[in-house]
């Protein structure tokens, strides 16, 4: 809890270049508040660690302040973590986040924990911005201000999109503008 403070608190430095599509990559160690009483890393922490790894992408685009300047904000709408293998105490460890794509309503992300080429979980999420009087922000307007030039979202990979329709977060056609839908 004390990481994601901090990491929200004093962003670092924005990566000159970054694009929306290059991957963010957050180097973490395991600490003993991380731990449950099995003595390996809580599930729930996962989710904490998943957040700072998302702060630093959006630190690395140089997003804070022009989110700031807007007032908008980031939310997860829905997230699935797959659990490999168990971190331990100590254990340093790397979070690559990646944009999948986006659509209407939200943007997907996939973030995975590894130590060297070993997979210990993945997670997909999808995450919209909300203003600070609680309106949902189309996603395209996000995206065009954290673009710069932005590309046009990639199509995404079908298992993501199927996802995406059973936790129910899909950009549905025919609704009526972004506030028709719930979070």
């Amino acid at each position: 809890m004390l990481q994601l403070a901090w990491k929200t608190l004093r962003p670092r430095k924005p990566v000159p270049g970054r694009g929306l599509l290059d991957p963010s990559v957050t180097d973490m160690r395991v600490h003993p508040g991380d731990l449950d009483i099995l003595l390996h890393v809580n599930n729930g922490v996962y989710l904490q660690m998943a957040d700072i790894a998302r702060w630093n992408y959006l630190a690395d685009l140089g997003g804070f302040a022009r989110l700031g300047e807007r007032r908008w904000y980031p939310v997860v709408a829905a997230s699935t973590v797959k659990y490999k293998r168990s971190l331990q105490l100590w254990d340093r460890f790397r979070i690559t986040t990646r944009v999948l794509g986006w659509d209407e309503r939200v943007v997907y992300m996939e973030q995975v924990f590894t130590r060297g080429d070993v997979v210990y979980a993945s997670a997909w999420l999808a995450g919209r911005f909300l203003s600070r009087d609680g309106s949902r922000i189309p996603m395209p307007d996000v995206i065009a201000l954290l673009g710069d030039d932005a590309p046009a979202s990639p199509t995404l990979p079908p298992e993501v999109a199927a996802w995406a329709r059973s936790v129910d977060v899909a950009h549905r056609e025919g609704a009526v503008g972004h506030e028709a839908h719930t979070a």
